[in-house]
């Protein structure tokens, strides 16, 4: 069996080239805030260079050839260790492209995965392609036109509902666009909504500074992002962030803090009071997480390397632990749609071993009356109930934890301390989330 990450080096990298930000946890390649290609097309000023490059074509509606060629040459040499946001990251600086020729070959590739259930039965590559755009556009304008039995038998692969339940209502929401979320910082929300001109009257009970956003302008430009003042985050790792509800002057561990999403979230919520350990098994996340850290002004953290093995990197006793584990990443399929056809049944049965590991060993380091909270974002059973089950009966000095009431709106929960997160009612990403507390 590997070791703890073995099964997620780094397929991303913060502030890439994707269709939306994954959240913390890009699932098998346990990539933690990577924000992808949205249709605002979110791109670094170096990525594009408008002044040189030359457009492919004006006419996008027609899929001209250099589109599409593109769009195919990324689509042919993706595989699951070179996932296809990584190539249209590199594909796309290499070529110079502008942003609008980059936002469609863009949407051309995410289209392919997202539709590919519809796509198989073609054999010739650049028709797919085309009938995938066509399909993303009928969807957007008459979504009832598709049925459930489509809709069921098409959008993931025929192994997910060995491993959990395929709603009608799920399937739907993975064929629809993601929607792209900001954290503003505490107790900052109106004012940031102010600045970016977003005027939509909608949030989330209990999670004020979770925003969505609509608007076109290049996000990581602008003055509020490089003054700290919001993150890109997914609405469902934001969700972690509260049910974990910090002190401040508390002591944490987010035991998997890749670039730290997470761990930023928690230092804002105990005012930058206290003390976090921040730990991952590479250390270039750990040098991103300081320059994260360092721009949201957050000086409450100590990082350290750690594997995942027996041997911990401090005796410090916590009062609340945080394992966003490394996962199969089935709660991303919306945004990523690449890892519908790239993930597989040993991937979540490995990473299930792997899950029930990092909680056996963290566990010992909670204080009585301490949090620990076990995050994935995935959907299927054995790496989210099983594994929270299992470590139920077998640690009965821990008692389950409930969830915030303020909360309880944004979740499903059939047992007591376990809770999901749905795309189709969160409107981000599957999350499912346990917590118990030390007795």
């Amino acid at each position: 069996m590997p070791d703890y990450f073995a099964l997620s080096e780094p397929a991303h990298s913060p502030l890439k080239i994707s269709e939306t930000d994954c959240g913390d946890n890009g699932g098998l390649t346990k990539s933690h805030d990577f924000f992808r290609l949205n249709r605002c097309c979110l791109t670094r000023g170096h990525c594009f260079n408008d002044s040189v490059a030359k457009p492919l074509t004006s006419e996008i509606d027609d899929l001209p050839s250099a589109l599409l060629r593109v769009a195919a040459h990324i689509i042919q040499n993706a595989t699951s260790e070179r996932p296809a946001d990584a190539l249209l990251r590199h594909e796309l600086k290499a070529r110079k492209v502008t942003r609008a020729d980059a936002r469609d070959i863009s949407q051309l590739v995410f289209d392919y995965y997202r539709w590919y259930g519809w796509l198989r039965h073609l054999h010739s590559l650049y028709p797919r392609i085309k009938l995938g755009k066509q399909l993303a556009q009928r969807f957007k304008e008459r979504p009832d036109s598709f049925t459930a039995e489509s809709l069921l038998n098409n959008s993931v692969p025929p192994w997910t509902k060995e491993v959990m339940e395929v709603s009608e209502e799920w399937a739907r929401a993975l064929q629809a666009a993601p929607d792209l979320w900001l954290r503003a910082r505490l107790g900052q929300d109106q004012s940031l909504r102010e600045k970016l001109g977003i005027f939509e009257d909608f949030s989330v009970p209990g999670m004020p500074e979770a925003i969505r956003y609509d608007g076109e302008a290049d996000l990581f430009r602008s003055e509020e992002f490089h003054a700290g003042e919001f993150e890109l985050q997914d609405i469902a790792s934001q969700l972690v962030g509260m049910f974990c509800a910090p002190k401040p002057g508390e002591t944490w561990w987010d035991t998997c803090a890749g670039e730290g999403g997470k761990t930023l979230h928690l230092a804002d919520l105990m005012h930058n009071k206290g003390l976090i350990w921040s730990t991952d098994r590479a250390e270039w996340r750990l040098k991103k997480l300081k320059l994260r850290a360092s721009r949201a002004k957050c000086f409450n953290y100590r990082s350290a390397l750690w594997d995942g093995g027996a041997k911990l990197p401090t005796k410090t006793k916590f009062d609340g632990i945080l394992i966003d584990a490394p996962c199969s990443g089935i709660g991303t399929w919306q945004r990523n749609p690449h890892a519908r056809w790239s993930t597989t049944p040993k991937d979540v049965a490995e990473l299930s071993v792997i899950q029930r590991q990092l909680l056996e060993r963290v566990a010992g380091a909670v204080k009585p009356g301490g949090k620990l909270i076990y995050s994935v974002c995935t959907l299927s059973n054995p790496e989210t109930s099983e594994v929270a089950d299992h470590f139920t009966s077998t640690h009965p000095e821990f008692e389950p934890l409930a969830i915030p009431a303020a909360l309880a709106q944004a979740v499903q929960s059939e047992q007591p301390g376990q809770y999901w997160a749905w795309p189709q009612t969160l409107g981000g990403n599957g999350m499912f989330i346990a917590g118990w507390r030390k007795k």
